[in-house]
């Protein structure tokens, strides 16, 4: 599922903001990533069932590279996937409502960030 009603998809940023910005708001930077692009997580679990949820939100380097303070990075459209041990992530889901106004609840506070910075 992706979330395009942000409009967050071609936004550029310092690289050191996007990092405080998506730190702020729970992200963790993803485990494999390169100096070009990165992907940050919000990984959450439902305590009931297990179930193992993560919104992503890819980043792409297009002035120096990922980790340097001189860094400017484009934004991509967040999505959600869901966790299937041991098979990986499936984005092609009905996902329940709680998990998607999380999702929603966190990239609004995302978009509010980069405006905050922007003006």
């Amino acid at each position: 599922m992706k979330f395009e009603e942000f409009d967050l998809e071609g936004i550029v940023l310092p690289f050191p903001e996007l990092e405080h910005i998506m730190s702020k708001a729970g992200f963790l930077r993803g485990g494999p990533w390169d100096w070009e692009r990165v992907t940050y997580d919000f990984k959450f679990e439902n305590k009931n069932d297990g179930s193992i949820y993560y919104l992503r939100f890819p980043v792409v380097a297009v002035e120096s590279e990922i980790e340097r303070n001189d860094a400017h990075v484009k934004l991509f459209t967040p999505y959600l996937g869901k966790h299937y041990y041991p098979h990986g992530i499936e984005y092609d889901e009905e996902f329940p409502e709680y998990v998607v106004n999380i999702c929603k609840d966190r990239l609004s506070k995302i978009k509010e960030s980069i405006n905050e910075f922007r003006s």
